[in-house]
């Protein structure tokens, strides 16, 4: 069925190799479903209106490929995107999966293995751009540690900050129009992962040599593991102008990391993402980073990802509802103007506002007695998302405020 929800190429919905092609496997139970290919999965996903794939290196060519068997799967791999009309915006590396990661790859301890973790990293970011990807994604999946008695924090952090200047300076080396987007996770699968949250990763980027070409990569499920507000860390990522690239799932707070399909938890807070990322002018792949259940056979993971991108474009058309209904901007109006100016110039230090305001006097009773009316606001959201106040409705309410100013 199509509808005003159904995705489209210029949603810019990005889906992962590995999230579709998840075949259910946990700790405590194997794959519930065969393997799909890489080219048929980029078929059926353009079928559906996405945009795009991403890719870790090993997500397409098997980590012990010759030169030749990687050749002949990457020429497969670009004539399947090209006869499907589909693009590779974001290519990243696994550096977690195989046994030589076990004590992290930038920060292992082995110097020869944060070397081939260097290596493998320069590998994939050629296969990235081979493929037009214009985003590097470093995930410290293993950059961690179960026992700090096993290493230096200060030595880790200086070992990681080493391979990524080392691969900055790769990447300007060989002219590439490529930028990076570090993504945080608290933990799992170390005990504690180094850099654990968005506001950790900007904080490490301006002590790089490079901090312009490198960005964020948050992800929902990560910083809901940690009990955070999503929408507040993407906030602080725009405002500093590191936006890279998002990954986009749903997760139980404070939980493993479970990768649901979006909006499929948390439906008030990703209102407010969506609602953010479409106002603010972000410009750069909307990417799915999550997987259909465990119960689901193939049929089912294509369930999954239609839902993730239908529920972005239902939550978008949400938020275009929120700018246009009446009532709800007229009582942000209200809230905003019962908040005063600044008459005291705050926003801009000097000696003689300083000295102004070191002589104000403030009625901190009157300040302190008034509500604010953020109960009725938040339950007008509340019904806007849940379908109560449609369009019918703010159209009467247009209706009635025109008669009105008539009046």
């Amino acid at each position: 069925m199509q509808d005003q929800y159904t995705p489209k190429k210029e949603d810019l919905f990005t889906f992962g190799l590995w999230t579709v092609g998840n075949r259910g496997r946990d700790p405590f139970g194997d794959a519930v479903r065969p393997p799909i290919t890489p080219l048929h999965i980029v078929k059926r996903l353009s079928e559906l209106g996405a945009y795009g794939v991403n890719l870790h290196d090993n997500d397409l060519v098997p980590f012990d490929a010759s030169v030749a068997e990687r050749d002949k799967i990457v020429k497969e791999f670009k004539t399947a995107l090209s006869d499907n009309g589909m693009k590779v915006p974001m290519a990243t590396v696994s550096l977690f999966y195989h046994p030589i990661f076990r004590d992290g790859a930038f920060t292992s301890n082995n110097a020869k293995v944060r070397a081939f973790a260097v290596q493998k990293t320069m590998r994939a970011m050629d296969l990235g751009v081979e493929l037009g990807a214009k985003i590097f994604v470093l995930w410290g999946g293993r950059e961690g540690v179960e026992t700090d008695a096993s290493k230096s924090a200060l030595d880790a952090l200086k070992w990681y900050r080493e391979a990524i200047n080392f691969l900055c300076e790769y990447a300007i080396d060989q002219k590439y129009d490529l930028k990076f987007a570090l993504e945080a996770k608290p933990n799992e699968p170390r005990g504690d992962i180094y850099l654990a949250t968005t506001g950790h990763m900007l904080a490490f980027i301006e002590t790089l040599d490079h901090p312009n070409i490198v960005g964020v990569n948050p992800e929902v499920a990560h910083e809901h593991m940690s009990g955070l507000n999503f929408y507040h860390g993407i906030a602080q990522s725009i405002d500093a102008g590191k936006l890279f690239h998002i990954d986009l799932n749903d997760q139980k707070p404070g939980r493993y990391d479970q990768d649901l399909r979006f909006g499929s938890e948390s439906i008030k807070p990703m209102f407010y993402l969506v609602k953010l990322l479409e106002e603010s002018g972000y410009k750069g792949p909307r990417h799915f980073d999550a997987h259909a259940y465990r119960s689901e056979d193939e049929k089912g993971v294509w369930d999954f990802a239609l839902g993730c991108m239908r529920t972005y474009n239902i939550l978008r058309d949400k938020a275009r509802q929120y700018a246009s209904d009446p009532e709800i901007q007229e009582l942000l109006r209200d809230i905003r103007a019962a908040g005063g100016t600044d008459d005291y110039g705050v926003s801009k230090y000097s000696k003689d506002k300083a000295n102004k305001l070191k002589t104000a006097t403030f009625d901190v009773q009157a300040l302190s007695s008034k509500g604010s009316s953020y109960e009725r606001l938040d339950q007008m959201v509340t019904e806007l998302i849940l379908g109560v106040r449609g369009d019918s409705r703010t159209r009467a309410l247009e209706t009635k405020a025109k008669a009105a100013a008539r009046a």
